[in-house]
């Protein structure tokens, strides 16, 4: 063992249990912040500077998109990531430049911005982009709208930019984008899902009202409803718009609302890893909706969904309340489970989460239907069946594989049946393993605390007679504990990525728990394992 790693498993646990008071206390932010904790998002920022100048902190907002750009002139992760944000940036500051308030400072982060998007990013086959959501949709209409911009700037001002119209990336067309906002034009309803992207759409959701909280689960879709129709036809969705925009200062997040989203994910890991919580009954309240009809949405505005079903179905099943997830036969499709009927593609998290909620109910009812019997049958081959080569999975709704790695490790763990479950288990672990980073921790493109516990949740459900694992543990331990000032960066996907902080705080405290319950000499101080207080006040 490193003497790193030695030295931080060195001393004796204290008799507090500071992790569980460091989920107390996030467990009461759920209830303070009830529309959930979501990092300030680049493209969504960028969409309220272009479509909702009017609203309160647009200064704040632009500003915040200058100083995030980076380096190169684009904006947000590494690779294609990248390419989205930084659409919506340059798109955003064309617009500031040309209401002539800004003055020109804003002319040299253009510049930049357009020499990213010419020079690299829009140079690439859309076959190699990241599958988020709507990029079919977004990237044409931000790159018409960007030239539409550029045209239309002042000579003066024009003549110091790169002037090219902007290409669409090879292999991507606006055949989509038209056939939908004709459909629209129409007056046809459009599937629920898209109400997150009404801001690129040109269209005013049937269902906004004066109670309507947010438009789509985004602020941007928001925005762009309450600039065309006026804050006074959405007095809610209004008051909803700069409580965000207080909170983050002038730029917003995205999603919000994720209210059962952030409350599932939260109560389900922490009591999976076994820390004691007592969640407010108003808090454990809002994951009931699981039971009926379809199940239950991320939040306010978007559609039903498999995987926030399943999760929520899980958190209440280990909370003491469980329920039959009959809910979530409407989402069983000849493949497995689909995230929502129509997905485009197929999910191994979310059937991971299928897996815990029917383990739940078998593990109560062990003479339940037997249709529940063979969907665990079913899954237990299903998920190793889309295991990678090297021992790992990867997702569709999160860009690091060790996510996906620890849902179906978690669930084939404690659920699956057979040979191939196990085998799966133990291969996923030879992966984790093999790609632990010098420094201790693990990570797509560098260490973060985030992939670290998901790592760290993995290999703490093999046997501890497994070559290495300590070793691995407690470098990994002593990474967390050195990295708890460092920024989680976005790793989920929406329309970029993004990051949900209080879920990541808790996946962190989740493999601290761990930990110390397979280290019984581990420093459990809270600090150390990257929990930063996140206190609020009403």
């Amino acid at each position: 063992m490193s003497d790193r790693a030695t030295r931080v498993l060195a001393d004796a646990p204290t008799t507090a249990d500071p992790v569980a008071d460091a989920a107390r206390e996030l467990i009461a932010g759920l209830g303070l912040r009830p529309w959930g904790q979501v990092a300030a998002s680049v493209y969504e920022t960028g969409r309220l500077v272009a479509v909702a100048p009017w609203l309160t902190g647009h200064d704040q907002r632009i500003a915040f998109l200058v100083r995030s750009q980076r380096p190169d002139g684009a904006w947000g992760p590494p690779e294609g990531y990248a390419l989205v944000p930084t659409l919506s940036a340059t798109d955003a500051l064309l617009a500031a430049l040309a209401d002539g308030r800004a003055g020109t400072e804003l002319l040299a982060p253009v510049a930049r911005a357009l020499g990213a998007l010419v020079g690299t990013l829009l140079r690439t086959d859309a076959r190699t982009l990241p599958d988020t959501p709507a990029l079919d949709l977004i990237v044409p209409a931000l790159v018409d709208t960007i030239n539409d911009r550029l045209a239309g700037l002042e000579r003066a001002t024009a003549d110091r930019l790169p002037h090219p119209p902007l290409p669409l990336p090879a292999g991507l067309n606006r055949d989509r984008l038209r056939a939908v906002r004709s459909a629209v034009a129409a007056g046809a309803a459009l599937p629920p899902k898209l109400a997150h992207f009404y801001e690129i759409l040109d269209a005013a959701p049937a269902d906004a009202g004066p109670t309507l909280t947010a438009v789509g689960a985004s602020p941007a879709a928001t925005a762009a409803w309450l600039t065309a129709a006026g804050p006074a036809a959405g007095p809610t969705a209004y008051a909803f718009l700069r409580a965000l925009i207080r909170d983050e200062g002038g730029p917003v997040p995205c999603p919000a609302p994720i209210t059962v989203f952030e409350r599932a994910w939260v109560l389900s890991g922490l009591s999976r890893a076994g820390i004691t919580i007592n969640p407010p009954n108003s808090v454990v309240e809002t994951l009931t909706a699981a039971t009926a009809g379809q199940g239950i949405a991320t939040g306010e505005g978007l559609p039903t969904d498999a995987d926030t079903t399943s999760v929520s179905l899980d958190a209440l099943a280990r909370l003491g309340r469980p329920a039959d997830p009959g809910s979530l036969w409407a989402y069983e499709t000849a493949d497995g489970f689909c995230t929502w009927p129509g997905e485009d593609g197929f999910s191994v998290t979310t059937n991971a989460h299928v897996l815990d909620a029917f383990g739940q109910h078998l593990s109560r009812h062990p003479d339940a239907d037997a249709r529940y019997h063979r969907a665990v049958d079913r899954l237990s081959v299903v998920l190793p069946g889309h295991q990678r080569a090297d021992g790992a999975w990867q997702d569709r709704w999160h860009a690091s594989p060790y996510y996906a790695t620890a849902c179906c490790v978690l669930a084939l763990a404690e659920f699956g049946r057979g040979a191939a479950a196990a085998e799966a288990v133990d291969r996923a672990a030879g992966w984790v393993l093999n790609s632990q980073r010098a420094d201790g921790s693990w990570g797509r493109w560098s260490g973060t605390a985030e992939e670290t516990a998901y790592a760290l949740q993995v290999l703490l459900t093999v046997p501890t007679t497994v070559p290495r694992v300590d070793d691995a543990v407690a470098r990994g331990h002593a990474y967390l504990h050195e990295s708890a000032a460092r920024e989680h960066p976005p790793l989920w996907y929406g329309k970029e990525l993004y990051c949900p902080t209080v879920i990541v705080r808790a996946a962190v405290l989740a493999a601290c728990q761990l930990v110390g319950v397979r280290a019984s000499g581990v420093d459990r101080s809270v600090v150390d394992c990257g929990y930063r207080s996140t206190k609020t006040t009403t």
